[in-house]
C-alpha cells in the first residue's frame, strides 16, 4: 500500500511519497537512521507535488486554519489533484500521513482519504523539514526569512488582546498597593516617634496617620502655635473642637524644645510621607477603574480589591477562570491546606475570599457554606469576564443579589430565587443595554455626519459669494465711473450721433 506524507511549510504545501515505508515503518529507530543518512533518505522519500503560497497573508491564513484543524479549499484541491483517485464504492489503496491527528480526521471526513498520524510519520516529516531545500528550489536564507516572518505574523494574530483588558496591570497595581501600605505605615510610625519628642500629646488626640503628618507640617514648633492656625488645623481634623484641644495641649505640652534644623528634617520627611499617602489614593482609584474595565462582574460580586487579589494569586484572569470553584474557595490558604492534609486535620474553609463582606456577615456555623457558594459565583463571574466580548457588570450584580438571598436564607429561612430565573433576568437586561448602545452609536454617527455636511456647506458658501462680490464691485466701479463722467461729454456724443444720422 502506497504511503504519502503531507508537509506544511512556511512557503507552501508539499506532498511526498514514501517508497520504503513498509520496510522501515515498524520501527522508529530505523526511520531515524534513514533520516540521518541523507543519501538513503533521498531514495526513500520523493516529492510528488508542491504548491507555493502566493503571499504572506495567504500563508498566515493557511497556517491558522491548520492550527485549528480546518481543511481549507486550497488544501482540499491540492490533495484531490495530486493524490490517486478514490472511488466512492471502493477502498483507497494508499494512506496519507499527517502530523496533526485532528487535521487528519478533518481530511478523512471531507475527502474519504484514509489518514494516519504516528511516531513514524512524525520522524519522516522531521527528515523532510531538515532536507526541504533539497526537494524544492528555495534557498536556505529565503526559507528562514519566510519562517521568521510567518512566526511573527502567527504570534501577532494569536495574541489578540484588548489593551483595556490587560490583567497584568492589575497584578502590578495590587502588589504595589500592598507594598505602599506597609511602607507608609512604617514611615508614619517614624514621624510619630520623631515628632513626639517635641509634642507627645498630639499622638493621643489624632489617631489617623495621614492627619498626623499634615498637622506636624502645620504646627511645626509648638511654642509658635497661635489661634491664627486654628482654621488650618480644623480643616485637617474636620472638627473645630479638636483643633482647640490641640492648641490647648500645645500650650501645656511637656515635650522638649526642638532646634530649627531638627524641625526642618521632620518637615521634609513628613512631606514625603504625605505625597506617598496621596499617591496611594490615586493608585487605589486607578485599580478600581482597571478592575471595572477588566473584570466588571467579579468586581461587582466580591469587590475590586478582593477580586484583584484573586487575579494576582492565580497569575492572570484566564488562569482564575480555569480554576474550579473548590480551588477558588481556598485560594491563598495553600499552606493551611497542605498542613491539614499532612496532619489529617480539618481543611480550611476559605482563603482570600474571607476578606469579602459576605463571610464576615455570616454566622460562624454558616461561614463554610457561604464561602463555598461565593466561590462558585466567583468562578462563574471570572469566566464571564474572561471569555465575554462585551463589557458589562449585569451578571455580577445579579450574582451578588443571589449571594445576599442565600445569606438571608441561612439566617431567616427565606427561599432564594432559582438560578435560571436570575440569569434570565440578567440576559434581558444585557439585551436592553446592547440595543440602547447601538441606538446611541447610530445617533452619534448621525451627528458626526451632519457636522461634516455642515462644514462642507460652510466651506462651499464663501467660494460662491466671492465672485458675486467681485461682480458687484465691478458694477459699482462702472456706476461710479459713469457718474464721474462730465455731462458735456454726453452732449458731444449725442451731437456726433445726430450728424451721423443726417449724413
Amino acid at each position: 500500500m502506497a504511503t504519502f506524507v503531507l508537509y506544511e511549510s512556511a512557503v507552501g504545501y508539499g506532498l511526498f511519497e514514501v517508497t520504503e515505508f513498509d520496510e522501515i515503518g515498524q520501527a522508529v529507530d530505523k526511520v531515524q537512521e534513514a533520516v540521518s543518512d541523507l543519501a538513503r533518505f533521498g531514495r526513500i522519500v520523493k516529492l510528488v507535488a508542491f504548491k507555493p503560497f502566493p503571499s504572506a497573508a495567504d500563508s498566515l491564513e493557511q497556517i491558522n486554519a491548520i492550527s485549528e484543524a480546518q481543511l481549507t479549499d486550497e488544501l482540499k484541491n491540492f490533495l484531490e489533484l495530486n493524490l490517486p483517485k478514490v472511488k466512492a464504492s471502493k477502498k483507497a489503496k494508499f494512506k496519507l500521513g499527517v502530523f496533526e491527528p485532528k487535521l487528519g480526521s478533518s481530511i478523512q471526513e471531507t475527502t474519504n482519504v484514509p489518514c494516519i498520524s504516528n511516531d513514524v510519520v512524525g520522524e519522516v516529516i522531521r527528515g523532510i523539514r531538515a532536507n526541504i531545500s533539497r526537494f524544492i528550489s528555495v534557498s536556505d536564507a529565503d526559507l528562514k526569512r519566510a519562517q521568521l516572518g510567518l512566526a511573527h505574523s502567527y504570534s501577532r494574530a494569536k495574541v489578540k488582546f484588548n489593551v483595556n483588558k490587560v490583567d497584568n496591570m492589575i497584578i502590578q497595581a495590587i502588589a504595589l498597593l500592598d507594598t505602599l501600605d506597609k511602607d507608609i505605615n512604617t514611615f508614619v510610625m517614624r514621624v510619630r516617634e520623631w515628632y513626639s519628642w517635641h509634642f507627645p500629646e498630639l499622638v493621643k488626640i489624632v489617631n489617623d496617620n495621614y492627619q498626623y503628618a499634615r498637622l506636624a507640617l502645620v504646627i511645626k514648633d509648638k511654642s509658635s502655635l497661635t489661634e491664627e492656625q486654628l482654621p488650618a488645623m480644623a480643616e485637617i481634623v474636620g472638627e473645630e473642637a479638636k483643633a482647640k484641644e490641640i492648641l490647648d495641649a500645645a500650650r501645656s505640652s511637656m515635650g522638649q524644645d526642638i532646634s530649627p534644623i531638627d524641625l526642618l528634617n521632620i518637615e521634609v520627611f513628613a512631606q514625603r510621607v504625605i505625597k506617598l499617602a496621596e499617591y496611594r489614593q490615586k493608585l487605589h482609584t486607578y485599580l478600581l477603574d482597571k478592575m471595572h474595565a477588566v473584570a466588571p462582574n467579579l468586581s461587582a460580586l466580591i469587590g475590586e480589591v478582593v477580586g484583584a487579589r484573586l487575579i494576582s494569586h492565580a497569575g492572570s484572569l484566564t488562569n482564575l477562570a480555569k480554576y474550579p470553584a473548590s480551588t477558588v474557595q481556598i485560594l491563598g490558604a495553600e499552606k493551611a491546606l497542605f498542613r491539614a492534609l499532612k496532619t489529617r486535620g480539618n481543611t480550611p474553609k476559605y482563603g482570600l475570599i474571607f476578606h469579602s463582606s459576605f463571610i464576615g456577615r455570616a454566622k460562624q456555623r454558616n461561614k463554610g457554606r457561604i464561602s463555598r457558594y461565593l466561590a462558585n459565583k466567583c468562578s462563574i463571574a471570572s469566566r464571564i469576564d474572561c471569555f465575554m466580548d462585551a463589557s458589562t457588570n449585569v451578571f455580577g450584580e445579579k450574582m451578588r443579589e443571589q449571594v445576599e438571598e442565600r445569606l438571608r436564607f441561612y439566617e431567616e429561612g427565606v427561599a432564594p430565587r432559582k438560578n435560571s430565573n436570575v440569569m434570565g433576568e440578567a440576559m434581558e437586561v444585557l439585551k436592553t443595554q446592547l440595543v440602547t448602545e447601538e441606538k446611541g452609536d447610530g445617533a452619534d454617527k448621525k451627528k458626526k455626519k451632519d457636522k461634516k455636511d455642515k462644514r462642507k456647506r460652510d466651506d462651499e458658501e464663501p467660494a460662491e459669494l466671492i465672485p458675486a462680490a467681485e461682480d458687484g464691485g465691478k458694477k459699482a466701479k462702472k456706476k461710479v465711473a459713469a457718474a464721474e463722467e462730465p455731462v458735456v461729454e454726453d452732449g458731444v456724443k449725442k451731437e456726433k450721433k445726430k450728424r451721423k444720422v443726417k449724413e
